[in-house]
């Protein structure tokens, strides 16, 4: 059973007393695969990030996902968006938009790589694009060469993916927090400062431009990201070393609890290829202090098949819960809710609840069963479908405007699709589409839902892999 957290604040020895585990605090260096675009030749001043992150001790280098594992999208170009993008697209939040029946045109080969070969034999016709969904616009970079935060010079950061975002749950300052993936900085220092996760914190409502990020500030629980030193993001949650084999700690969902900060993430067993990952376990980390320091519960492993987590029992059902979004429900339910997805974008969706102090205690959960028609205690394997896979990174809501339970994520088309339920575990309707994949080449994905956009305006954040950095999106509701 977890233990109940007891914390002010997470240090060696309040982390022994409550059984937390702290890990690591040491990031590997990484793979040059997307240090290649405009971000490559960006040098860092003087001081401080001329200090590279230092490599794991006792074996080779660990990096970033291999080539072609984004649904087969280009080597990422940091912070690039393609030319038909550019030249159509303002930053002043113009309408993403193709004309009916035309495919964008392929971007032309980058200098350091070769043209393809002509096609002599004719090709079939693309197939006409589904209908263009109405009201959906590019508001801005939220990271990257491009974006106003200046993610470079401020924080280190040079290309990311995710911004998971949930509110803080401070009455005394309220904010919306950011988790990101994998993290590269300065592609000319050694290791190029490659981070397992980092993390923003803004208070920005407006979202006029982009989520604006104030300037981070060492030990502020309050600025703008934790640091490692002045101008460098540090990792948030690191290696715990309970599995053999490790290439990532990626967060997949976060919320507020008892003035506490809780993060789902996915350990990384081997990244695969298009859109297909494997996990070793999911996990629960906690900050008792906004987002500055982290633990890990031991207890809130979901080890993903028997063998591969020392220590941690395997249990049926749990390699559903690899992935999660956590959800905050409507008026008058005293639960929260976590859905659940395989490694990889091609699983389906399930649903758990838990009381809201009890989310790092896997003991606690109960699993929707429709065939039941009720939540079934302690058993994931129990779960029943509530959305049909194939299901990317999700993101869910209760919205105020439409008074239905809302979950965004990218579809087998790698579209991003939006379905909507009057209650947590549905029935979902159909989806109902919001960015085409081939309005925006180069492989868009993890729609992310900004907590306090609950309305008839949606902001969302939304990853291109191309780029290798997060974009925010805002749809109008009909």
């Amino acid at each position: 059973m977890s233990p109940r957290p007891r914390i002010a604040s997470i240090s060696v020895a309040s982390a022994t007393v409550i059984g937390l585990t702290l890990a690591m605090g040491v990031a590997p260096s990484a793979t040059a695969e997307p240090c290649t675009g405009a971000a490559a030749a960006v040098q860092p001043p003087a001081a401080p990030n001329t200090e590279a992150t230092p490599a794991l001790p006792g074996g080779p280098p660990v990096g970033h996902r291999p080539r072609n594992a984004n649904e087969g999208a280009p080597l990422p170009r940091l912070g690039r968006l393609p030319a038909e993008i550019l030249n159509s697209v303002s930053s002043d939040s113009a309408t993403v938009e193709q004309q009916a029946g035309v495919r964008p045109a392929p971007a032309p080969p980058a200098a350091d790589q070769p043209a393809a070969q002509e096609v002599t034999a004719a090709s079939p016709p693309d197939p006409p694009p589904p209908p263009a969904p109405p009201g959906t616009t590019l508001v801005g970079w939220v990271t990257g060469p491009e974006s106003p935060n200046n993610t470079i010079g401020r924080f280190a950061i040079t290309g990311t993916d995710l911004g998971i975002m949930w509110d803080n749950g401070d009455p005394a300052n309220r904010q919306v927090l950011m988790a990101f993936g994998d993290t590269y900085g300065y592609c000319s220092v050694r290791g190029q400062q490659w981070r397992y996760n980092t993390l923003f914190r803004t208070q920005d409502g407006a979202l006029s431009k982009t989520v604006a990020v104030p300037d981070g500030i060492l030990a502020n629980r309050y600025s703008g990201s934790p640091l490692w030193a002045p101008g460098l993001s540090k990792q948030i949650i690191n290696s715990t070393k309970w599995a053999p084999n490790e290439k990532g700690i990626i967060p997949t969902a976060g919320i507020a609890a008892g003035g506490k900060q809780y993060v789902n993430f996915m350990s990384i067993k081997n990244w695969d290829a298009d859109g297909r990952w494997t996990t070793n376990f999911s996990a629960i980390a906690v900050s008792p202090d906004n987002g500055e320091h982290w633990g890990v519960y031991p207890g809130s492993v979901r080890a993903a098949r028997e063998g591969d987590v020392s220590g941690a029992k395997y249990v049926p059902g749990n390699e559903n819960f690899q992935q999660g979004a956590f959800l905050k429900p409507g008026p008058g339910d005293p639960y929260l809710y976590t859905f659940g997805t395989p490694s990889g974008r091609g699983g389906a969706a399930y649903i758990a609840r838990i009381p809201q102090g009890a989310v790092p205690d896997p003991n606690r959960y109960e699993y929707w069963n429709a065939a039941q028609n009720t939540w079934v205690p302690r058993d994931p394997g129990a779960a029943t479908v509530v959305i049909p896979g194939p299901v990317g990174e999700m993101s869910a809501q209760y919205n105020t405007y439409l008074k239905q339970y809302l979950v965004l994520y990218c579809n087998g088309a790698n579209d991003v699709v939006a379905r909507m339920a009057p209650a947590p575990q549905g029935p979902y309707g159909p989806e109902q589409l919001l960015v085409r994949s081939w309005d925006i080449p180069g492989g868009i994905y993890a729609p992310f839902l900004h907590p306090w956009s609950t309305g008839k305006e949606l902001y969302f954040n939304l990853s291109l892999w191309s780029a290798y950095n997060v974009m925010l999106m805002r749809t109008v509701l009909p």
